[in-house]
C-alpha cells in the first residue's frame, strides 16, 4: 500500500515496477532484464534483492495481504480504542476508507492477486489465504456492529460483495480517465456504504 512519504528504497522500487509490468504483460510476459531496466539497474543485479520472479510475485502478494491485515488493525484501534472511540460506525468508515485507497493506489496488484496467485508456492498461497480470511473476519465483527441484524453468513457475504466492487478499479479505465481520485475515493465510499445498509435491512 502506498501509504509512506519518505523516498522508496530500492527493492520497493522493483517490486513496484515487477507488480506494473506483471499487470500489464503477465508474469511469463516480463523478463528479469526489463524489470530491471525500469529500475535503471541490470538484470542480473536483481538478484542481490530477489532470488528471481517467483520470489518478487510471493513477495508483492503475500505482502499486500499482510499490509492490509496489519492496517485494518491500526485503524480498529485508533478509531474505537479508548476514551475518544467513535464507535463502530466510524471504524466501518476507516476500514472502508483504508481499503479505497489500496483499490486506487495499488491496482497493479488487484489485477496480479487474481491472475497470479495460483503461480505461487503452496506454503505462501496458502499464508496469503490465512491472511484474507483474518482481513474478513475484522470487516465482519465491525459490519455485525453496525448492523445487529446481519447473521454473520450475511455479514461475511456482505463484506466481500464489497470486496468486489471496491476492487473492481482496475476495470475503471487509466487514471487520466477518471473523474479525480478523490471524486471517485468518495463515490465508492458512498457506494459501498449503500451495499451494507443494503444488506442490513434486508
Amino acid at each position: 500500500m502506498t501509504t509512506r512519504t519518505d523516498a522508496p528504497t530500492r527493492r520497493e522500487q522493483i517490486l513496484r515496477e515487477a507488480a506494473r509490468l506483471f499487470a500489464e504483460r503477465g508474469f511469463h510476459g516480463v523478463g528479469v532484464d526489463e524489470i530491471g531496466a525500469a529500475v535503471g539497474i541490470s538484470g542480473p543485479g536483481l538478484y542481490r534483492h530477489f532470488a528471481g520472479k517467483d520470489a518478487m510475485l510471493a513477495e508483492l502478494l503475500v505482502g499486500i495481504s499482510g499490509q492490509l491485515l496489519t492496517g485494518a488493525r491500526r485503524r480498529v484501534a485508533e478509531t474505537d480504542g479508548g476514551p475518544s472511540g467513535r464507535g463502530p460506525e466510524a471504524v466501518l468508515d476507516s476500514l472502508i476508507e483504508g481499503h479505497i485507497d489500496f483499490a486506487l493506489d495499488d491496482r497493479p496488484l488487484i489485477t496480479l492477486h487474481d491472475r497470479e496467485l495460483d503461480r505461487l508456492r503452496d506454503s505462501d498461497r496458502k499464508l496469503v489465504r490465512q491472511l484474507q480470511r483474518q482481513y474478513v473476519e475484522l470487516w465482519v465483527e465491525i459490519v455485525r456492529e453496525v448492523y445487529p441484524a446481519l447473521t454473520e453468513p450475511a455479514a461475511r457475504s456482505a463484506v466481500h460483495s464489497v470486496f468486489g466492487l471496491l476492487n473492481s478499479t482496475p476495470h475503471l479505465g487509466r487514471a487520466g480517465s477518471l473523474p479525480g481520485r478523490g471524486a471517485t475515493a468518495a463515490l465508492l465510499h458512498r457506494m459501498a456504504k449503500g451495499a451494507f445498509a443494503a444488506a442490513g435491512t434486508d
